[in-house]
């Protein structure tokens, strides 16, 4: 990791500044006495500490990476060119927008709301031998939709049309509990209006994709890929109706084939290219292994195609060089996952047995230990961690499917989302949603959206008494 040298007038804001100890991340050995050690306030800050054990050097590149993270790109050219470039064709101006205080979006609050924490993924299906080969070895993931590439984006710079504006609207349906208790559950429909560089190709397929919480994310980047692959079970071989696989996607770093883990199916295999991607479609700015600085701008729009960039020779040719695409990994890579609460709470430890009894625990897998040298962060190595989660691919059913691939994920199977820092979601983000689109207002709707290889732990939540049922939402509340 490059350590930045030039940003000694912020050397004095680390005076006295406490590490964050994780609750659910313990450290590889005994902390040396005098190693500053706190738990981090909750509230809004809650998922914005840097995990334990970094050095007074590393906590400088932390904090720099947030301030990477923080910043609003501009339209080249500017004044500036470590901070032009943005778009011609973007969804927000920074990383922060979609991701506030580091936790989750949400879509928007009605049909001419805020989506900007919500986006629209597209492809179409293979149309030739070339395509199908680059699918089946792995070099692509989807194929670009001919005008609108993978992303539709909502924003544009002066003088260019955005490809188009979000119109959302739900369905409600009621799910009667065991105990009588009803719960509604929205349904989402969504339709892209103002399109405006033409028709979508007849085989467009869109996905919705809601900005996910970033805790702990260099810590899965640090589980051994043996440790997720010794779960697979494809062909459900235990009979115990659960038979989740691994995504394998394209490495753009090392030009291999590699496990992936990050994502809502799991289509990037690191933080680092994760964090890149999101640079090229979200923002439209050129990175290191993705230089291209007109963003997911197709050959069809020739004119953004044609439309100034902030590639710039003092930055590598690139508008986000490899220190700033560095430094954000780090900061994202150090975000600390915030101690639970009430572990020790009767209900809770009761929830615990239940979230275990109806076979949460199969998808949600609680424990890893991470790998001493897996990344290069040495702060996130030889830890014990509690994610809940297996990040292998599972068929959630047909109310949760997009019938969009990614990879080897087909339509219906999504990845198991970490459930650490769940309970917490209300107090980052201002309100609560959860999965890939965000229509869950509540744990309990989460759940009842559940189908395929979770339809008998969805029917066994609805098969519960209130008591029990209140049980597991606090131990999952409490994670």
């Amino acid at each position: 990791m490059t350590q930045v040298r030039h940003a000694a007038n912020l050397t004095s804001a680390w005076a006295g500044v406490l590490l964050l100890v994780s609750g659910q991340v313990l450290p590889a050995e005994p902390a040396k006495a005098g190693q500053p050690a706190i738990v981090g306030q909750l509230g809004k800050l809650a998922f914005s500490h840097p995990v334990a054990g970094l050095s007074p050097e590393q906590r400088l590149d932390f904090r720099v990476g947030r301030g990477l993270f923080r910043r609003l790109w501009v339209t080249a050219p500017a004044s500036t060119q470590a901070a032009d470039g943005l778009g011609p064709l973007y969804n927000a101006r920074g990383c922060m927008n979609c991701h506030r205080d580091n936790g989750r979006g949400h879509p928007p609050a009605a049909a001419d709301g805020n989506a900007l924490s919500l986006l629209l993924r597209i492809d179409i299906p293979a149309q030739d031998k070339g395509q199908r080969q680059r699918l089946a070895t792995h070099r692509v993931s989807n194929i670009p939709e001919p005008t609108y590439g993978l992303q539709l984006q909502d924003f544009a710079i002066p003088g260019h049309r955005a490809e188009y504006q979000l119109a959302l609207s739900y369905k409600e349906r009621t799910v009667t509990l065991a105990d009588g208790s009803q719960v509604s559950l929205r349904k989402p429909s969504y339709r892209v209006n103002e399109l405006g560089y033409g028709a979508l190709h007849p085989q467009a397929r869109l996905s919705p994709r809601i900005a996910p919480q970033l805790v702990g994310l260099g810590l899965l980047d640090a589980i051994e890929d043996a440790a997720i692959t010794a779960r697979e079970d494809p062909d459900d071989r235990d009979g115990d109706g659960i038979s989740g696989r691994a995504n394998r996607v394209w490495d753009q770093a090392t030009a291999t084939v590699a496990l992936g883990r990050f994502g809502h199916k799991a289509g990037m295999p690191s933080v680092d290219q994760q964090s890149q991607a999101a640079f090229l479609t979200d923002l439209g700015l050129s990175v290191p292994l993705y230089p291209d600085a007109a963003g997911d701008c197709t050959e069809r729009q020739t004119a953004c195609r044609a439309a100034p960039d902030g590639n710039s020779p003092r930055y590598d040719n690139l508008e986000v060089h490899r220190q700033v695409t560095d430094l954000v990994t780090f900061y994202v890579s150090h975000l600390a996952v915030p101690k639970r609460r009430d572990v020790d709470h009767p209900e809770v430890r009761a929830g615990q047995r239940v979230f275990e009894q109806i076979g949460c625990h199969l998808c949600h897998t609680p424990t890893y230990r991470t790998a001493g040298r897996r990344t290069a962060f040495a702060a996130n190595h030889g830890r014990a961690i509690t994610p809940y989660t297996d990040l292998l691919l599972h068929d959630m059913g047909e109310g949760l499917a997009d019938h969009r691939p990614e990879g080897l994920a087909n339509g219906r199977e999504w990845r198991t989302a970490p459930l650490w820092g769940i309970g917490l979601t209300a107090q980052v983000s201002g309100q609560a949603s959860f999965l890939h689109d965000g229509r869950a207002r509540s744990l309990l709707e989460a759940i009842l959206w559940h189908g395929g290889e979770a339809q008998t732990q969805r029917d066994a939540v609805i098969a519960l008494d209130r008591r029990s049922r209140n049980q597991l939402l606090a131990f999952i509340e409490s994670l």
